[in-house]
């Protein structure tokens, strides 16, 4: 499984008076979301059945920390925090470490340092193997979070392992309450802190799986019409957006198609269901329309016009659209999806899903780990930074114009957000006190190179070729090859946090929460 760093929602979820002993997590009361309406939680079933509601989803193949803190006399879940379970043991240590860290130390600059810990791995048997397998073959890596957690002086009250519809405890071994075969889990939906939960308005997503299929392309016939219809685009576009007076036209025939597009979403009639939803935006937008789409949003000047649909009634079909074009960028244009995930993960946070903005968000990460947009949003909602002022930056680009001419476009260098000045690669020669950028990305043929005209021109993010083709431009560059194997890359420095501690992709994986007070941008 691959490692992200996502923050997770956080909610209150009360109080627990006094500390629990570590191993006996069933005598401390937990009291679920809200103060109005509270649920004491009293055992580890009850925990387990918690879960999905303090992240908002159903983890799968994941370590989730809930960190406990005091007010009052009484404790209260704080910061939240997940990671993918790495799947060589030899990387367990580190990621525990990794993740306990992030998680003490961004709740301690809240100024609310966790003072307890639950833990649980979640994960479903492989092959031949049963839930009690998993348990035992996780049971090393539940004393290292164990360790680690102590090692910061913050114990852990209760760890449990959730695998095949069942859980285990890690820190209680009497079988009257924790029985050696596990205990099944309760029927989703039926416990006393999910109806409070859907009282007070909170629902639970499904997993991540679920939601990434949203966005991921499918591998069947229609992906190879599609490929098809990318390379064919690719032939007329590219030229002309590297050409400067056929940029604009390029930019202005792809806003319109995206409008007219949308408008054909917002009037179909609704369907039920997920699946049904997308198949119904699929059928909906041609395989021509998508490929002229994915490649003029390869220009970052076009695709932050594009972000400004992020509010009111253009925010759901643009949603929709960036999902549809998002799963129409098939191989070999998988690295061409970090434009459309992206923004699909701007429009997601900007509407308040942050959970789908993360994974988005993410997705475009994992495409293309160097697309900068995607790592200064990212690092943004994990830091929990108001939306507004990205909003405010896009709003005015509307009005006048969204590239700041210094290589970084306006949603990159006005929004509040840290910024990284990414230079510009010109067509020829730098000019004077100008850097050559060296990333490549994906072509018609698996390699494509984001190629500026010069310092005096827009910069733009395009699609070049870099080895002759009968159906792409020829044009200078260096041979390359498809990235389609890339994974995100791994954490350097302090990583998974919470949420004020996240890192943008390619420097945290790990999945972070927030403690109250500070979960929402």
């Amino acid at each position: 499984m691959t490692n992200h760093s996502e923050t997770t929602g956080s909610f209150e979820n009360g109080d627990i008076p006094d500390a629990a002993e570590p191993g006996r997590a069933d005598r401390a009361p937990y009291e679920s979301p809200g103060d109005e309406h509270q649920v004491t939680l009293r055992t580890p079933a009850e925990l387990a059945d918690a879960l999905p509601y303090l992240l908002g989803y159903r983890p799968e193949d994941s370590i989730v920390l809930a960190a406990l803190r005091d007010r009052d006399g009484r404790g209260r879940f704080g910061g939240r925090a997940r990671l993918g379970i790495p799947a060589n043991p030899d990387d367990w240590a580190g990621a525990a470490g990794q993740l306990v860290h992030g998680l003490v130390t961004g709740s301690e600059r809240r100024g609310a340092r966790p003072e307890q810990m639950v833990a649980y791995l979640c994960q479903e048997p492989g092959p031949g193997e049963t839930g009690r397998d998993v348990m035992e073959r996780l049971r090393p890596l539940a004393q290292t979070l164990r360790v680690e957690c102590g090692a910061l002086d913050v114990p852990v009250v209760e760890a449990l392992c959730i695998s095949a519809g069942r859980f285990w405890s890690y820190c209680c071994d009497e079988e009257a309450c924790c029985p050696a075969e596990g205990l099944p889990m309760g029927l989703p939906g039926t416990s006393v802190l999910a109806a409070a939960a859907t009282y007070a308005g909170i629902q639970v997503r499904g997993s991540l799986r679920e939601l990434r299929a949203r966005m991921l392309p499918g591998e069947n016939a229609a992906a190879v019409e599609q490929a098809a219809a990318l390379d064919a685009a690719a032939t007329t576009l590219v030229s002309r957006i590297l050409d400067a007076g056929g940029r604009s036209e390029v930019a202005e025939e792809t806003l319109d198609t995206a409008q007219r597009v949308m408008r054909r979403l917002a009037d179909a009639p609704p369907v039920s269901g997920v699946p049904a939803e997308d198949l119904r935006d699929d059928q909906l937008l041609g395989q021509e329309e998508a490929a002229a789409l994915i490649l003029g949003l390869q220009d970052r000047t076009t695709r932050d016009r594009a972000a400004a649909w992020m509010e009111g009634d253009e925010a759901a079909p643009a949603m929709r659209l960036w999902r549809a074009l998002a799963r129409r960028c098939v191989a070999p244009y998988g690295e061409h999806a970090a434009a459309p995930l992206t923004l699909a993960g701007w429009v997601a946070w900007s509407t308040g899903d942050e959970l789908e903005a993360r994974e988005a968000l993410a997705m475009a990460l994992g495409a293309d780990p160097d697309y900068l947009f995607a790592r200064l949003l990212h690092q943004a909602c994990n830091e929990g930074l108001d939306p507004e002022s990205i909003r405010r930056c896009l709003r005015e680009g509307r009005k006048g114009g969204a590239d700041t001419g210094d290589g970084t476009s306006e949603a990159e260098g006005r929004s509040g957000t840290p910024v990284e000045r990414e230079p510009a690669e010109p067509s020829s020669a730098p000019p004077p006190g100008r850097r050559r950028r060296s990333r490549t990305l994906t072509s018609a043929h698996g390699v494509r190179r984001r190629a500026r005209a010069q310092a005096h021109q827009p910069s733009a993010g395009i699609v070049r070729p870099r080895t002759p083709s009968p159906r792409t431009p020829s044009g200078g560059g260096r041979p390359g090859s498809t990235r389609t194997d890339r994974t995100r890359p791994h954490v350097s420095g302090a990583a998974a946090t919470d949420r004020q501690e996240a890192r943008p992709e390619g420097a945290c994986t790990g999945e972070c929460g927030t403690d109250e007070g500070s979960e929402r941008p």
